[in-house]
């Protein structure tokens, strides 16, 4: 009989307890088994292999409770069946299938499911981190005392994504478990060229948090060390590095092989097998008999067989372009609320205050976050008394990062909350991309996960603030399917699409021109109302040119008119970007077939190149003259005013209209 080479502390375990921890242990082993004999036969086209990892996987999952959530990654396959995902929709996930929790959409364990609380990763491995410090924010507020446990590896912690996430849980005080499968490699990458300290335990000072190693491949000891955790954030929720040493034995994914392993690497780990191990202890306990495991294992292969053969013959996806283009957005059925007839005069930024003041105490549920927000009132002042009316818990300053809060706010929407960050300056919203474009873009659309969050984006030239201050970058976001794209010109605009932002279930972007704070005053109705997204609006009536722009590019356009009283300008206001109003676009285009696009954004690869070719597609039978452009000379944006003046796209407005009404 073979002995084990780990050793197992019992007593806090009974013996059925130890017979069922096995059960969890084994299962996920036979089912790699299958998926590597798949792989070969072609019936799947990739596998990310867990292969000694296991004790990992199932010991967290295991230790955890069934409503709490598990962020787990590639090598987790023992998270997803100890959380009991049915095994047909696991494998029809991995073959593709339509019954698969992403619908084809996407590959392998990238997916989350909230019947189970779990929540998928992307391909770029940090970000997730950042979602669980929102889904811990959630118990946080809401006193719940759970915890949240989040995967990462040792490479993957090499990311920005790693440090933002346990800083802000750190500050924040957030019941989140990091646990970091240290398997001493990054695909090919060994841990020596990824990080120069001895372990990561060694964070948690610099983190001001605790942090425990463990021997992963030992599940009872991985078990009782998130036990121990768990019963600590009861008592005092505070977040937790858990190291849980061990070995990757296969490749990154089997296509990687393992020829980069020094030789007698895994020969040397091999003795240290969890699945074997443990079995072996059992045997030699007398705990379980070697035809009490022989027969354990034989359900379990017919289980996983009868499931296989059930995702197998299910029919391959029939592509339908209906339901790939609506679940592209989380469903919403928008409820109009007109405007009441008592109005004040304020300006820009009062109404942008006072639509956040008025979501706030409509949404119970939402959280606001940015930087220097709470008793400070934001760089431009907008949430100046916030703190008094709503609290910390709801008005929240965050250390200086973006990444990990846009991940935060995505993970209070998961645990069925509401977000908003705010960008202290649009520019700077390049440090959190990965957040929006590969999460809260994607999400619905990959498993039905809605991304509740606002991000507010102060943008714009004008102010003499230089490039990185001044940028205007709604075109990055307006190329990506998932997003809502708002962009108001006017006060009372800017309150009520602000509120339907924040109804509508899906990510919003919101860009408010900086330039128009404090220099633009409108009448705004007192009281709640809101302004439907994806509508334009027409600002002036016209039958000699039209005029398609949004933000400040309204206030310009409308001065061009003023500027041309013998003509009559019809200008239409976008107002949301994305989804795009192609109905007014076109009737406007129609009126007077003339057609002038103005934007702020530099010229190339602006929004504007795409509704010029909406107009050629749509009206062309009805233009009277080329569709022209007019927008920012392609440069960064300068500091000192008279190189500002000259980028801007007002410096050649007048002129593009006199070509074009000459024409």
């Amino acid at each position: 009989m073979p002995s084990s080479n780990i050793h197992y502390q019992i007593s806090s375990f009974g013996n059925d307890e130890l017979v069922s921890i096995y059960k969890k242990l084994v299962l996920p082993r036979l089912i790699e088994e299958k998926m590597l004999i798949l792989l070969r036969q072609g019936k799947i086209t990739k596998w990310f292999s867990g292969w000694g990892q296991e004790a990992v996987s199932v010991g967290c999952a295991y230790a955890m409770q069934d409503h709490e959530y598990i962020l787990p990654m590639h090598r987790n396959l023992g998270v997803f069946t100890t959380r009991q995902i049915p095994l047909e929709r696991l494998f029809a996930q991995f073959q593709g299938k339509a019954n698969g929790y992403t619908k084809g959409r996407d590959r392998s364990f990238h997916f989350g499911t909230q019947d189970h609380k779990l929540v998928g990763m992307i391909s770029h491995l940090g970000p997730q981190l950042g979602i669980a410090d929102g889904i811990g924010l959630a118990a946080k507020i809401r006193q719940t005392k759970d915890a949240t446990l989040v995967f990462t590896g040792d490479g993957g912690a090499s990311e920005g994504d790693f440090h933002e996430a346990l800083n802000v849980a750190a500050v924040w005080q957030l019941p989140v478990i990091f646990a970091i499968e240290n398997n001493r490699w990054g695909l090919s990458t060994p841990s020596s060229e990824q990080f120069r300290c001895k372990q990561f335990i060694d964070k948690g000072i610099g983190y001001g948090m605790d942090a425990i190693q463990v021997d992963g491949n030992n599940i009872l000891a991985v078990i009782e060390a998130v036990r121990n955790i768990r019963s600590q954030i009861q008592e005092n929720p505070r977040p937790f590095i858990l190291e849980l040493m061990t070995f990757r034995m296969r490749g990154h994914e089997e296509a990687s092989g393992t020829k980069y392993y020094p030789e007698g690497l895994q020969t040397e780990w091999e003795p240290k097998d969890p699945v074997t191990n443990f079995e072996a202890f059992l045997l030699d306990q007398q705990i379980l008999a070697q035809e009490s495991i022989d027969q354990i294992k034989k359900q379990f292969k017919l289980d996983i067989q009868q499931a296989f053969d059930l995702a197998n013959a299910a029919p391959q996806i029939v592509p339908n372009l209906r339901e790939e283009l609506s679940d592209v957005y989380a469903p919403f059925a928008f409820e109009h609320i007109n405007a009441g007839s008592d109005t004040q005069e304020v300006r820009f930024i009062d109404a942008i205050q006072d639509g956040l003041r008025t979501a706030m105490h409509k949404h119970d549920n939402l959280v606001l976050m940015g930087q220097d927000i709470a008793e400070y009132g934001g760089a431009f002042k907008v949430t100046e008394g916030f703190v008094e009316l709503f609290g910390k818990d709801r008005v929240r300053n965050t250390p200086l990062c973006e990444s990990a809060i846009i991940g935060a706010g995505l993970g209070l929407s998961i645990a069925g909350m509401k977000a908003m960050v705010e960008m202290q300056f649009a520019d700077f919203v390049s440090v959190g991309l990965n957040q929006i474009i590969n999460n809260l873009a994607k999400l619905h659309w990959r498993w039905g996960q809605n991304a509740d969050v606002v991000v507010r984006m102060p943008t714009g030239a004008g102010t003499a603030a230089g490039p990185f201050h001044s940028q205007s970058n709604e075109a990055w976001f307006v190329h990506t399917p998932g997003l809502k794209v708002v962009y108001p010109s006017n006060p009372q605009d800017a309150k009520g699409l602000l509120l339907a932002a924040f109804e509508d279930p899906n990510p919003v972007l919101f860009f408010e021109h900086k330039f128009l704070y404090r220099s633009l005053k409108g009448k705004v109705p007192v009281g709640y109302y809101n302004t439907p997204i994806g509508k334009a609006a027409s600002v002036q009536h016209g039958t000699d040119l039209t005029i398609i722009t949004y933000g400040l590019g309204v206030h310009w356009a409308i001065e061009a008119a003023q500027a041309r009283p013998d003509f009559s300008f019809e200008i239409l206001d976008l107002r949301t970007l994305l989804p795009l109003d192609l109905e007014s676009i076109i009737s406007a285009a129609i009126k007077t077939g003339r057609v002038l696009v103005l934007h702020e954004d530099t010229l190339t690869a602006g929004i504007g190149g795409e509704i010029v070719a909406l107009v050629t597609e749509h009206c062309f039978d009805q233009l009277d003259a080329p569709v022209l452009r007019v927008a920012s000379i392609d440069t960064p944006v300068p500091f000192a005013a008279q190189l500002e003046q000259q980028f801007l796209a007002q410096n050649t407005l007048l002129p593009t209209i006199d070509k074009l009404l000459a024409y």
